[in-house]
């Protein structure tokens, strides 16, 4: 296969995912900033008893807005770790999208039965473990989450070309393409674009992955992630700290589906995943717990797919997948938090496991 339109694609879907990842961000570094005397007493969204039900909600949204505004919130210690585990749990990613005959990256027939089926479920099962989680004591580390999302100030005598790369060129590239990519982003969330600018938004989303990653890697390895700013009391400040996140989340997006997407498209391939798809009931199960638990949407997207169009498969093998994915909102908690990302999704593919081969 053609490697640089293999990257390309793979560019620019970082750049649309980092296009509504931006608007979770921003948006909520700006209510925290307008309503910082409030939030600091805000330890949750909602109360405690509901944050499962809370969390299995958003999951239940098409498409991975709701996973990835849960990961952010989780960050910001506003949603217990059993609202973060009922969310993935419930979710189907960019899969329900082909459940509901609506997705660009694949044109098949849409079955509703199925995806009201698959829904219940998840969200049933997302409700129980995350009580379950929230009981055995998991809990946001907020001290932690913290210490990750805030730069330790330092100021330079000298500038360096780093620097106003950080806080000027960098800075302000990233906020226009994502002011440029936010309604199409925000369609894109329930399958939708805008179609006069479709060619404009490929050239941007890739735009900003590409910026993102050498954004990324300056703040990291060249300044150590220190910030300019001495306080974090200006507009400036915080939107640096957003920006940092944003690029580092994309940044984590585009290293994701890269390696997903050629495990699922290069080392699968087609004619070997028909095969597998064609096996036993009890392999497609495994099988298809194994693509749903890669990161991103391809694996429960080409699971989906295969349901509606393969013969005889099974809703079991369906069920499992679209417990065991976390969709796009994986990214932004891998970026954030390995260990609690690996841990949802382990849980989620244990009992991917354990539902497929009981239904």
């Amino acid at each position: 296969m053609d490697f640089l339109s293999f990257t390309l694609d793979n560019l620019e879907a970082s750049g649309v995912i980092g296009g509504y990842v931006a608007i979770s961000i921003i948006g909520f570094a700006l209510i925290g900033f307008a309503l910082k005397d409030k939030m600091q007493n805000m330890a949750r969204l909602g109360p405690k008893w509901a944050q499962p039900i809370i969390g299995a909600i958003f999951g239940i949204i098409p498409g991975c807005g709701g996973t990835i505004v849960v990961s952010t919130m989780y960050k910001n210690g506003q949603v217990s770790f059993g609202a973060l585990l009922a969310a993935f749990t419930a979710t189907l990613g960019e899969g329900s999208f082909v459940l509901l005959g609506a997705s660009d990256e694949s044109s098949v027939a849409g079955n509703l039965t199925a995806f009201f089926i698959v829904n219940i479920i998840g969200f049933v099962l997302g409700i129980i473990l995350g009580y379950g989680a929230d009981l055995l004591g998991f809990r946001v580390d907020i001290e932690a989450m913290s210490k990750h999302g805030s730069h330790e100030s330092h100021h330079h005598s000298e500038s360096t070309f780093a620097r106003k790369f950080i806080d000027d060129a960098g800075f302000y590239s990233i906020i226009a393409m994502a002011l440029f990519l936010a309604p199409g982003s925000i369609m894109a969330l329930w399958g939708g674009g805008i179609d006069y600018i479709a060619e404009l938004t490929v050239w941007v989303a890739t735009a900003l992955t590409l910026t993102s990653i050498v954004y990324f890697g300056v703040n990291k390895f060249v300044l150590k992630g220190a910030c300019s700013a001495k306080d974090h009391n200006n507009i400036k400040a915080i939107m640096l700290d957003a920006v940092a996140d944003i690029s580092m989340v994309v940044a984590y997006v585009f290293m994701g589906l890269f390696i997903a997407n050629g495990i699922i498209d290069i080392a699968i391939g087609p004619e070997r995943f028909d095969v597998w798809m064609a096996s036993s009931a009890f392999s497609v199960v495994l099988i298809a717990a194994l693509l749903g638990v890669l990161t991103g949407c391809g694996g429960m997207i080409a699971v989906a797919a295969a349901y509606v169009t393969v013969p005889n498969f099974p809703i079991a093998a369906l069920i499992a997948a679209s417990i065991a994915t976390s969709g796009d909102g994986i990214f932004p908690l891998l970026a954030q938090n390995k260990k609690d990302a690996i841990m949802v999704s382990l849980a989620g593919f244990v009992s991917a496991i354990v539902v497929g081969y009981f239904a």
